[in-house]
C-alpha cells in the first residue's frame, strides 16, 4: 500500500467533522477533510440548527439562581436513556459527557468566541419518565450558523492552515485496509465521476447518521412505534444516508442502537425544499389543542411539548392515522409557535437584540405569515365550521368531524374561563407550571381561550412525524476510537458525531435531554483528535 500523503483523513464536514480537524490542526498533522456537499454548505445541518447546546454549571445558569451539579445532570440523564443493560460504552459517554461537557465543550466554545444567550431554555422536563430537573439549554447567540462560521474561521485562518485540505462533492463509499488496519478510504468524485483513493495513517467517520434515509428509517423504526406512517417528513441532512456505518461495518465495527432515533412529532413540509419530503420541525404551541386525524383531542393525557418529545411521538403514532392537527388563534401562534433552526430565528441568527425584544413583545410575525402563506399545511379561517372544512379539503376527504371539534373547544374555553383554582384541565396545570419559569412565561400565553374574537383568525397545522436524528450509530470508546464485535478498537478508525450515535454508539439511550447533539459532536472530535496525538481528554 503506498505511503500515506496525509496522516489523518476525516470523512465530513459538519461541525464534528471540522472541530476534529482544527484540534489536529493544533498539533501540527497533515489532515484531508472530505466532504460530499458544495463548499457553500461547509458546516453541514449544524449551521442551519437553532444552536442549542446542553451544558451544567454554567454562568448563565447561576446567573438565573439555577444550582445545577454533574451528579445531578448524571441522573436526569440516566432516568431519561432508559440504558439497555448491555449498553456499557453508551452509559461511559453518557458519564463522559455530563462530567465533561462544561470544561471542554462550553468553555472550550467560549474561547473561541462563541456566546450564550443569558437565559438557558428548559427542554424536556420529562413527564412520565423524569428528564431535565433544571433549565440546561443554552442557546448559542447568533444560531447554528454562527457556531459553524466562527469554527470554519478558525479553520481556515489557523495558522497550521496550509497542512489542511478540503475537497467537496467527494462520496465516500468504502474504507481502504492493510490487513485488520484501516489505512484510508475510497470513493466517487461527484463532479467528475472519477473514483478515487486516499490514504492517510488514521481515518475518521464524520458523515452523519441514517435519519436522512428515509427507507432505512422505516427499517430501523422503533418496535414502540409500530409502524412507521405513512407520511414521513426528512428534516434530517440529505447524504446522512448510512453509506459510512456499512463500510465501517464491513470493516468489522460494531454498529448498535439504530432503532434509537430522535424523531418530532410536528413536522410540517418545507415550502422551499432541498430535498424528497423535506420537513420543517415546528415548536408545538402549548396553548393549542392537539388533535388527531378525527378532529379529537389526543389524550386522555392531552400532549402539551416540552416534557417528553419521545412520547408525543409515541402518542401519535399509536392513532389510526400517525399525524395530527393543532388547533389555535392567531395570538396563540404569534405568542408561541416556532420553527426549529436558524432560518426561521433571523432575530438570533443576525443577532439582533431590537429584533428579539420586538419577537418576545409582539411575537415573530414574519414567520406567522410566512407559514400562513406558503406552507401546504397550515390553514386559516374566521370560524370553526370555515375552519374545519379547510381542514378536509386540505386532506382531501371529510375525517375531521365539526361536531367533534366544536365539543373540544368548547370544553376547553370553558377550562380556561374557569378562575385558576379550579382550571381542572391536566394542559392547563402543564401551561401553569411551564409559565413559573421566566423563560417560558416570555412564549406562553395565560389563560388564552381559543375561540377570542379579538385573536382571530383561527389557525389549524397538520403536523406529520418528521426524521431528525440517530441516537445509534458506529459504537466507540472514549477515545473515539470504533470498537469491533468483541469490544476491540480497530486500529485507524475512529467515529465521531452523529455517525458514532453522539458517542458509543448511542450515549442518549432511548430519549434525549436536547442540546446534546452539538455538544455531542464537539466532545467526541476533541476526543479523537486527543487520542490521536496520545492523550486522554475523557475520564476512562
Amino acid at each position: 500500500m503506498p505511503s500515506p500523503a496525509h496522516d489523518v483523513v476525516i470523512v465530513g464536514a459538519g461541525i464534528a467533522g471540522i472541530v476534529c480537524a482544527l484540534e489536529l490542526l493544533e498539533q501540527g498533522k497533515r489532515v484531508l477533510l472530505l466532504d460530499r456537499d458544495q463548499p457553500d454548505q461547509l458546516g453541514g445541518l449544524a449551521r442551519r440548527s437553532f444552536g442549542g447546546m446542553f451544558a451544567v454549571d454554567t454562568p448563565e445558569q447561576r446567573r438565573m439562581g439555577i444550582r445545577d451539579s454533574t451528579d445531578l445532570a448524571l441522573a436526569d440523564w440516566q432516568s431519561f436513556a432508559g440504558f439497555d443493560a448491555d449498553a456499557l460504552w453508551p452509559q461511559r459517554w453518557a458519564r463522559a459527557y455530563v462530567g465533561h461537557c462544561t470544561a471542554h465543550m462550553y468553555w472550550w466554545l467560549r474561547g473561541k468566541g462563541i456566546r450564550f444567550l443569558p437565559m438557558p431554555n428548559w427542554v424536556e422536563r420529562g413527564q412520565f419518565t423524569p428528564g431535565n430537573s433544571l433549565p440546561r439549554f443554552h442557546i448559542v447567540w447568533g444560531t447554528g450558523r454562527k457556531l459553524a462560521e466562527t469554527l470554519i474561521g478558525h479553520l481556515q485562518q489557523h495558522r497550521n492552515a496550509r497542512l489542511l485540505e478540503m475537497r467537496f462533492g467527494q462520496r465516500v463509499n468504502g474504507l481502504l485496509r492493510d490487513g485488520d488496519r484501516v489505512m484510508g478510504c475510497e470513493g466517487v468524485d461527484e463532479g467528475t465521476a472519477r473514483p478515487f483513493a486516499v490514504h492517510a495513517e488514521a481515518t475518521v467517520i464524520a458523515a452523519g447518521g441514517i435519519n436522512g434515509n428515509l427507507d432505512r428509517v422505516r427499517d430501523n423504526w422503533h418496535a414502540d412505534w409500530g409502524t412507521p406512517p405513512q407520511v414521513l417528513l426528512n428534516g434530517s441532512h440529505r447524504f446522512a444516508d448510512g453509506t459510512l456505518h456499512d463500510a465501517a461495518a464491513a470493516a468489522g465495527a460494531r454498529i448498535t442502537h439504530l432503532d434509537k432515533m430522535w424523531n418530532y412529532a410536528a413536522g410540517v413540509h418545507h415550502y422551499a425544499p432541498s430535498q424528497p419530503f423535506a420537513g420543517l420541525s415546528l415548536v408545538p404551541p402549548r396553548s393549542a389543542l392537539w388533535l388527531n386525524w378525527r378532529g379529537q383531542r389526543i389524550g386522555p393525557q392531552p400532549l402539551v411539548s416540552g416534557f417528553d418529545t419521545r412520547d408525543l411521538v409515541t402518542r401519535i403514532c399509536q392513532q389510526q392515522r400517525a399525524y395530527s392537527w393543532q388547533l389555535m388563534n392567531r395570538r396563540i401562534a404569534l405568542k408561541e409557535l416556532a420553527v426549529s433552526g436558524a432560518e426561521h430565528n433571523p432575530s438570533i441568527r443576525d443577532e439582533s437584540r431590537l429584533g428579539l425584544l420586538r419577537d418576545l413583545l409582539f411575537g415573530n410575525r414574519w414567520l406567522l405569515d410566512t407559514l400562513m402563506s406558503r406552507c401546504v399545511d397550515v390553514v386559516a379561517a374566521q370560524s370553526l365550521p370555515e375552519l374545519v372544512e379547510r381542514m378536509n379539503a386540505l386532506q382531501g376527504d371529510d375525517a375531521v368531524e365539526l361536531a367533534t371539534v366544536e365539543r373540544e373547544v368548547r370544553q376547553y374555553d370553558a377550562r380556561v374561563m374557569q378562575p385558576e383554582r379550579f382550571q381542572n384541565d391536566e394542559q392547563l396545570r402543564r401551561i401553569a407550571f411551564l409559565r413559573r419559569y421566566r423563560g417560558d412565561r416570555l412564549r406562553t400565553c395565560k389563560r388564552q381561550p381559543i375561540l377570542d374574537g379579538k385573536a382571530m383568525p383561527l389557525i389549524a397545522i397538520r403536523e406529520f412525524i418528521i426524521s431528525r436524528k440517530s441516537l445509534g450509530g458506529i459504537q466507540t470508546d472514549l477515545a473515539s476510537r470504533a470498537l469491533d464485535g468483541r469490544g476491540q478498537p480497530i486500529d485507524g478508525l475512529y467515529a465521531i458525531g452523529e455517525a458514532a450515535g453522539f458517542g458509543g454508539g448511542g450515549v442518549h439511550g432511548l430519549r434525549a435531554l436536547e442540546g446534546t447533539f452539538l455538544g455531542g459532536c464537539v466532545l467526541t472530535a476533541r476526543a479523537a483528535a486527543a487520542a490521536l496525538d496520545g492523550r486522554n481528554l475523557l475520564d476512562r
